[in-house]
């Protein structure tokens, strides 16, 4: 009796290989052609943003446009028949879109280095890759290199999905004229990596403060006897780790390709949903794209009821508030700064009367800007 499955175990392997090779070969051959295809198309887009660029400059128009930028990708994704997800198609069209503002003008913007961050990974993520990243050791110091000039854009962490708040950028808020024209919601994952592969040596673990508390849980139940010292940033402690086989790092994967380091245990956070927001500074202020929020800074008097009457406006314009967070106003008065953002732009109608009304009641009104947002 005969049996296919017999006969395609005793046919030789080079047969095999070359039926493979010659079912193949139509289909790459259309994938050739479709790619050569994307490839003038592409072009032929560079060319039009090129001549954008020429209308931008006669009338000194910004050649970065985030809300124009977010519509674009809204209108990909609306636009998407599949089986691409939504996700790639949006990573894919910024890539598409940076190289072609990259014809137009180089954008320089600061993040918190050294390389291999996980604010650097955001910096990409807001921008693409044809972007000229400018690492700096502090947050304050992306703050200070956005105010004097130096670069066009920072990017900063502003809170965590498990840690809250991060209260350098806020406290910085306060005193810069800067606004934020965007922001980035990154998923987060830590790795733990050393120089040789194993913890035999180890003693100590280095990572920023955030990243020391959203491993905490993890790191006490399995090497509760190391030592965690913080460090400004993950990347640089993935650097002290390449340089001391006592050190172990907490960073991005990016960071041990970089340095050269092993990952002995991968995704050691606490929440495996873990997740950290970045937003984009700069004198930028963006139009509405269709789908915004506005960030704001608050105070109010120390009396009953003040808060409440404070966030009245909202509620009575119909304006939904996605955050408040508080921080103290280091008065010694126990006052506090309130930073809100709600939802739509400050041009919108309802929101633009809940502002005005927010304006007069309050006694601390800052906008911080009004941006795409990226929930």
């Amino acid at each position: 009796m005969y049996c296919p499955l017999e006969s395609a175990m005793t046919q030789p392997k080079d047969s095999s290989d070359q039926q493979l090779t010659d079912a193949l070969a139509p289909l790459r051959a259309e994938i050739d052609a479709l790619d050569t295809q994307l490839i003038h198309l592409l072009n032929e887009r560079a060319r039009c943003a090129l001549r954008v660029g020429d209308v931008k400059r006669k009338f000194g128009a910004e050649v970065f446009r985030p809300e124009r930028e977010q519509q674009v990708v809204q209108k990909v994704q609306d636009n998407n028949p599949g089986p691409l997800k939504n996700e790639s198609l949006a990573t894919i069209w910024r890539e598409v879109m940076s190289a072609c503002r990259a014809l137009e003008k180089s954008i320089e913007a600061a993040y918190l280095g050294p390389a291999g961050t996980f604010s650097e990974q955001a910096l990409y993520a807001h921008f693409g890759h044809d972007v000229s990243g400018v690492p700096c050791t502090s947050i304050d110091e992306v703050f200070r290199a956005v105010e004097a000039g130096t670069v066009e854009y920072g990017i900063v962490p502003v809170e965590n999905s498990t840690e809250g708040a991060v209260s350098r950028t806020l406290d910085l808020f306060l005193q810069t004229s800067l606004k934020i024209s965007g922001e980035v919601a990154l998923r987060v994952h830590h790795n733990l990596m050393n120089r040789t592969g194993n913890m035999a040596d180890v003693k100590v673990v280095r990572a920023h403060p955030q990243a020391l508390a959203q491993c905490q849980h993890w790191l006490t139940a399995n090497y509760p006897h190391l030592e965690r010292q913080p460090v400004s940033s993950n990347a640089e402690a993935a650097r002290m780790a390449s340089m001391d086989d006592s050190v172990a790092a907490l960073a991005a994967e990016s960071a041990a390709n970089r340095y050269g380091l092993h990952i002995v245990h991968a995704h050691v956070e606490d929440d495996p949903h873990n997740r950290t927001r970045f937003a984009v500074i700069g004198r930028y202020e963006t139009e509405s794209s269709g789908s915004d929020q506005t960030s704001l800074v608050l105070s109010v008097p120390n009396k009953a009821g003040a808060v409440y009457q404070l966030l009245a406006p909202l509620a009575a314009n119909g304006v939904s508030m996605c955050r408040f967070e508080s921080r103290p106003a280091r008065s010694g008065a126990w006052e506090y700064y309130f930073y809100v953002d709600v939802e739509g732009h400050q041009q919108d109608a309802p929101v633009a009367r809940a502002l005005e009304e927010l304006r007069r009641n309050a006694a601390y009104f800052k906008v911080l800007g009004s941006y795409p947002t990226s929930r």
